[in-house]
């Protein structure tokens, strides 16, 4: 039976990015408003009522006003790409790899509030070893990272692609977030299972995809005084037999001079390392993705699958 699925903002980067991943897909049916009604509420309603699965890659806001456009149809499925729903208890995380048992529940979920990019590398460093005693969960947990600026969506990639543009940025590279009070923060320290809240540094560089998330750490603040081995064999144990995260080889890692952002762009996997020299008491644990892809699009269609009840496409 083909699906029908409805991506409401498929105009938008993640809509757009969703909407090539299915363009060769013949087991679904993409449900398309018409331009001139994109704005319609009445419209809109219809077609989200319509669909087996709504993919939302809207505003928190327009996102919310979606749901409750939907008043009371259960019929529908709906992944959010926004971050209106992503601490919502109600809502099942879309981040499959996170914990046993989670593609289950977001299989059988009919609300599923798709990750953040950059919560979805910072969750897969320190979750892991939280769950596995070896990361205090009062840990003061620092993440510094750098994306490409399509993750900031059309208005960003204007500022950064059109120097006619009043608001061009012309800089190779930005911190913002400069107040601590980033809208991710909440879902790294609920999904990472801290106490306290993480320190979020995030940037942006003269790159369009890509992302670099860092997790500095002190091992010896660590329960247990752990090795830079057995950090890395925790991550190893988390994702065996997971072919979308890969944790790099400690020997692989050590040969590395340098770590390119760019370097999964245009796949839906992420590769994870431990940096570090055994013996020095300290640790860089570090996520590599495509912002676009695992970090937004590409997990969206997994989650996808996974409600269809499809493991790989």
């Amino acid at each position: 039976m083909t699906a029908k699925i409805f991506i409401d903002g498929e105009h938008g980067t993640t809509g757009l990015q969703i909407r090539a991943r299915l363009a060769e897909r013949r087991d679904l049916d993409i449900l398309s408003i018409p331009e001139e009604h994109r704005k319609d509420a009445a419209a809109r309603a219809d077609f989200l009522r319509q669909a087996d699965i709504a993919i939302l890659c809207l505003p928190d806001a327009a996102a919310r006003e979606a749901i409750s456009l939907l008043d009371g149809n259960n019929s529908t499925r709906v992944i959010d790409t926004s971050t209106a729903h992503r601490v919502n208890p109600d809502w099942a995380y879309g981040f499959a790899e996170m914990t046993e048992g989670q593609p289950e529940r977001i299989a059988k979920a009919r609300l599923v509030a798709n990750p953040g990019c950059y919560p979805t590398g910072a969750i897969s460093l320190v979750r892991p070893l939280v769950t596995a005693g070896m990361l205090p969960s009062d840990y003061p947990v620092a993440v510094n990272a750098v994306s490409g600026y399509t993750g900031g969506g059309k208005q960003l990639i204007a500022q950064m692609e059109n120097a006619e543009n009043p608001d061009y940025i012309a800089a190779p590279h930005f911190l913002y977030g400069l107040t601590l009070q980033h809208k991710h923060v909440p879902e790294m320290q609920v999904h990472g299972l801290l106490d306290r809240k993480p320190i979020f540094a995030p940037s942006v560089g003269r790159f369009a995809q890509g992302m670099i998330v860092q997790v500095p750490l002190y091992l010896g603040d660590l329960d247990g005084a752990p090795s830079m081995e057995d950090v890395h064999g925790a991550l190893a144990a988390h994702y065996a037999g997971q072919d979308i995260v890969e944790v790099i080889p400690l020997e692989a890692s050590a040969k590395l001079a340098r770590l390119d952002p760019t370097e999964l762009n245009g796949t839906d996997r992420m590769r994870l390392y431990v940096f570090g020299t055994p013996g020095q008491g300290q640790v860089n644990i570090v996520a590599l993705l495509d912002n676009l892809g695992k970090g937004a699009s590409g997990a969206a269609v997994q989650n996808m699958d996974l409600m269809l009840g499809n493991t790989r496409h």
